[in-house]
């Protein structure tokens, strides 16, 4: 097979064989739902991970992809990376859960505050680290599913902390990582909201006994309490604060 084959339109690829394709789920506003327990992943320790990046603005998007379509050979030229500028917005994003028990306990794990949960104990769910500069390594909270008869329902936000928001600017992506042989689980941040501050990323819900993981992504102006009141936790909150060690 030649070169241009492969840059023909209903050719088929030789790169396109399965590999990791077919090991991960990526949640749509099409495809919003995926069990866990059907997964096989009913025990162990889930791993629920944000990472995110910062985006090249639209304008600069369009200029750069108008080039090439002038100039067709720039399309096999590498981008040049250019050097971060005092202009560029400085994001922080948080990773935390609400949660709510089958005893009817209810709480949140996040940064603020420093609270980092536990995950041998209620409520089963530990953060780990702070990621403020979007490193590949990113966030991450921890969930016992050892404990799952006892969790009621979870829901998995991002926010931006003291900052200008820019959800807008940045690519972020919430993945899940079972343990097992059960696929990870990818939902992406994809939406503009310049103005939001929070998102409510995806619930978890135990229904009779079985997990669903639901894409939620709806953003929202304010911070953790208005989350709240969105899906009903009912929690009294007040300022917080991230540790600065």
């Amino acid at each position: 097979m030649g070169f241009w084959d492969n840059l023909w339109p209903g050719r088929e690829s030789p790169f396109d064989s399965g590999g990791a394709i077919t090991d991960s789920i990526v949640l749509s506003r099409r495809h919003s739902t995926v069990s866990l327990s059907k997964q096989g992943t009913v025990a162990g320790t889930l791993r629920v991970n944000l990472s995110w990046r910062m985006r090249t603005s639209d304008i600069e998007g369009r200029s750069r992809q108008s080039g090439r379509l002038l100039r067709p050979l720039k399309l096999f030229q590498p981008d040049v990376v250019q050097a971060h500028t005092q202009g560029m917005v400085n994001v922080d994003l948080d990773l935390g859960c609400m949660y709510e028990l089958k005893d009817g306990t209810k709480g949140v794990v996040q940064p603020l505050g420093n609270l980092i949960g536990d995950l041998n104990g209620p409520p089963y769910i530990r953060l780990s680290g702070d990621d403020r500069f979007g490193a590949p390594s990113g966030e991450t909270v921890y969930v016992n599913l050892d404990h799952h008869e006892e969790i009621k329902r979870l829901l998995f936000f991002v926010y931006i902390y003291d900052q200008t928001p820019a959800f807008d600017r940045t690519h972020a992506t919430v993945t899940l990582y079972p343990t097992g042989s059960g696929p990870r689980i990818e939902i992406e941040l994809d939406e503009r909201a310049p103005q939001a501050r929070s998102c409510a990323v995806f619930t978890v819900e135990n229904v009779k006994g079985e997990l669903i993981v639901r894409r939620e992504v709806k953003f929202v102006y304010g911070f953790q309490s208005e989350l709240d009141r969105m899906y009903g936790f009912g929690m009294q909150w007040g300022r917080g604060y991230k540790s600065r060690t």
